[in-house]
């Protein structure tokens, strides 16, 4: 792993390039993260950045008790990629556009919903409206195209054709995380669960549906819109990135935290890029210990939410926004979160996955670049 892991202390460390942007705030989180009791080593990825006391785009392995706060309030957020029957060279982008519509309501098909929680185990509840939209934050859906292949067989095994459009997901449990999260904070601050106490078995059982609820509503997402814009599509693969497990390493039996950390033990995965950036498919490779079996699940933000509209507005309105360096277009009727979410406010993709390769932790298979990214076709968005 060269210089590309970098160790913080005894039980920390970091996976970054000398070009990889990584805040000391971030930096700081993670050490601290590391303190806490039961905690055996924590791991933050290229993606690095400061959260709310906690930080994102890493993961932590505890023995004896877990943390619910550690995984935060999207539990079972994730990323989910199919490939259409959609040819990416015949596709008009004023018609796609059109075509995608609306998708920020509750899903009129209440049948294939109802579907969908079946086949994925979710049972009828307070938060059925949520599924099939995507939410706010930097939640979104993505019409890709594959641009550049690095490994044409890897890819074809993926069933993936190189011609055709790809549509990446990425969202999460929507109100249902926020509920269980604030259920356990209100009764236990942010303390952690010891194992097999009622306490934290209660917990674990709302984190199970919480999951389920997360893969059944990316794949409703993934459905309206392929339904909107009159395509067939196909799963390739569906990993969520913040959640707990139980896991063994680095010589013990404990619990796996994953927050803003895609699995390297799960096959293939999809980092994506900011909303005007590529995103790359890879192959994992080493399977470590020392990084807690994990990878980077996007590229990270550099700005904090508050500052990116008096950073931007007086240079870009809102529709230059909407248009971005490569090309593509982005639906995002929301002004405040269209500034939230712009490129300048991520760190470059590049960056991130190259630490990764230099770490020898993943192999490129293809690049994609954006076609048409969804956000909000509404004012405002959850």
């Amino acid at each position: 792993m060269g210089n590309f892991v970098r160790t913080l202390s005894d039980r920390a460390c970091v996976v970054a390039s000398d070009t990889t942007w990584m805040e000391d705030a971030a930096l700081a989180q993670l050490v601290t993260t590391s303190q806490l009791e039961g905690m055996q080593r924590v791991a933050g990825m290229p993606d690095l950045h400061p959260g709310r006391g906690y930080p994102v785009g890493a993961a932590f392995f505890s023995v004896g008790r877990f943390y619910p706060a550690l995984v935060g309030n999207d539990i079972g957020c994730g990323m989910a990629l199919w490939q259409t029957d959609l040819k990416a060279a015949s596709v008009s982008l004023d018609k796609l556009d059109r075509r995608v519509g609306n998708i920020d309501g509750a899903m009129e098909d209440e049948a294939l919903r109802a579907q969908a929680m079946a086949a994925h185990g979710v049972m009828p509840g307070a938060h059925d409206a949520s599924l099939g939209t995507i939410g706010g934050g930097n939640h979104f859906a993505e019409f890709q195209q594959v641009d550049t292949v690095f490994d044409a067989d890897a890819l074809s095994a993926l069933g993936i054709e190189a011609k055709r459009l790809l549509l990446l997901v990425h969202t999460g449990s929507r109100g249902l995380g926020e509920r269980v999260l604030r259920s356990h904070v209100d009764t236990f601050g942010h303390r952690g669960l010891v194992d097999g106490t009622p306490e934290a078995e209660a917990y674990l059982a709302q984190h199970g549906a919480a999951l389920r609820y997360a893969l059944c509503n990316r794949e409703l997402v993934a459905q309206r819109l392929l339904a909107n814009v009159r395509a067939d599509g196909q799963r390739v693969l569906d990993v969520h990135h913040n959640f707990v497990a139980p896991a063994q390493m680095l010589g013990a039996t404990g619990w796996l935290h994953r927050k803003g950390a895609t699995p390297s033990d799960q096959g293939p995965v999809l980092i994506p890029g900011s909303r005007g950036d590529h995103s790359y498919l890879v192959q994992p490779l080493a399977i470590s210990d020392d990084t807690l079996h994990s990878l980077a699940h996007g590229a990270g933000r550099k700005w904090i939410r508050s500052a990116c509209k008096d950073r931007l507005f007086k240079l870009m309105t809102p529709t230059q926004m909407g248009r971005t360096a490569l090309g593509s277009r982005v639906i995002c009727n929301d002004r405040q979160l269209i500034y939230e979410e712009a490129p300048q406010a991520y760190k470059a993709i590049d960056s991130v996955v190259q630490a990764l390769v230099g770490a020898g932790l993943v192999a490129l298979i293809a690049r994609t670049k954006p076609v048409l990214t969804y956000k909000t076709r509404g004012e405002c968005c959850e």
